[in-house]
């Protein structure tokens, strides 16, 4: 039997209506339990039980607005990472989540309140951090990430919709921020410091988007989300083994990702501590994540790529601060809260970070500039 109280009190869902949904998916198979899982910031998910471990989700239609989409993106990635890993093993153990179709041979299900709802296998014997646990745990995060883009380099954007036609675009989300800037009148002290920080450096927003148009940063097939705690780590290897969070598969510039990677893996003390006057950006942590992801990236990376990468460590974590906060003026319409005021912290934090990482920006770009050294040369004697 299932037990109500394997769900948390303020689980959006009952437990009959998820068990319902459940089958779908997974048909008359018995299922010994439901919980939720993760923390995630837009999806509601869960943890079921049957004969092996699945991942229940709702897809947040609010912020994918064409679910089907993002299914067909994620159906088309796995279908062309297993065949890949098939001709081309990894000399490790590497996994993709499956898809699991409902009877009727649909990747999705839409209930009668309009929710669509997914299922997708579970990568047993694997765990995940929100803070990177030792140099060798950024290394593995890193490699996990250039594993990930590895597999995805010879995918091509032509068959992948954009499900989230503005992501990462960060002029836009600036845009965005001006216009509920204007409906707002009054500031405290840390909103105010957050809206100087961003008056300072907007002219700055524009540099990956440039370089795009310019012809210098060509469009690949991304994840789009991974940060830290979407890197899953073999709990007897301690390998990285698998990405998840793949609803934002999508052309994009891996320096989005290369962005997001190093912006949550290189703060020690994470994206949602209170200190965040304490912030810091850790330079070691990222020579540790750069090196793993460029043993498996060089392979792919264009000269010019490596060129950007400082820029994109500065710039996502900067974005995702002005994301924040313009949530959290405009009401926290977009991002989940736990509490008042949560959305100005997780700003305040990625705005702390983005200034850190300013600081020492000398000695970051020489890291990128001996490890483009290492691999170039290596790249052209292998050539």
């Amino acid at each position: 039997m299932v037990s109500e109280s394997a769900l948390s009190p303020d689980s959006p869902h009952r437990l009959d209506t998820l068990t319902h949904i459940a089958q779908t998916f997974l048909g008359d198979g018995a299922i010994q339990d439901i919980r939720p899982l993760g923390d995630g910031n837009i999806n509601d998910t869960y943890l079921v039980k049957a004969d092996r471990l699945f991942v229940l989700q709702r897809i947040n239609t609010e912020v994918f607005p064409q679910p089907h989409l993002v299914m067909d993106n994620l159906c088309r990635f796995v279908s062309h990472v297993q065949q890949k890993l098939k001709n081309t093993p990894l000399p490790h153990r590497w996994e993709v989540p499956t898809v699991l179709n409902t009877a009727h041979s649909q990747h999705h299900w839409q209930d009668s309140q309009g929710h669509v709802w997914r299922c997708l296998s579970f990568v047993e014997n694997t765990t995940t951090f929100n803070t990177i646990q030792s140099r060798e745990h950024a290394t593995e995060v890193g490699y996990g990430l250039g594993c990930f883009h590895s597999l995805l380099s010879d995918l091509s954007t032509n068959g992948l919709a954009d499900t989230l036609p503005e992501f990462h675009i960060t002029p836009n989300y600036l845009q965005g921020y001006d216009r509920v800037l204007a409906q707002t009148d009054t500031f405290s002290l840390e909103e105010h410091r957050c809206c100087k920080l961003i008056a300072t450096h907007r002219e700055q927003l524009t540099v990956l988007e440039q370089a795009k148009a310019d012809g210098h940063l060509p469009l690949r097939s991304i994840h789009g989300d991974p940060k830290i705690n979407n890197i899953l780590i073999d709990t007897t290897t301690d390998r990285a083994v698998s990405l998840i969070d793949l609803d934002t598969v999508k052309p994009g510039l891996v320096h989005y990702d290369i962005g997001d990677c190093l912006r949550s893996s290189c703060n020690p003390l994470g994206e949602e501590t209170a200190n965040w006057q304490a912030v810091t950006f850790d330079v070691d942590l990222c020579a540790a994540v750069l090196q793993g992801y460029l043993s498996r990236a060089s392979d792919f990376l264009t000269p010019v790529e490596y060129d950007y990468i400082y820029d994109a460590i500065w710039l996502i974590a900067f974005e995702l601060g002005l994301r924040f906060f313009s949530d959290h003026l405009a009401g926290d319409i977009y991002f989940k809260t736990q509490r008042p005021q949560h959305n100005l912290q997780r700003a305040l934090v990625q705005f702390q970070l983005a200034e850190s990482i300013c600081q020492q920006k000398q000695t970051i770009q020489t890291i990128i500039s001996q490890l483009k050294s290492k691999y170039c040369s290596e790249a052209h004697r292998a050539a």
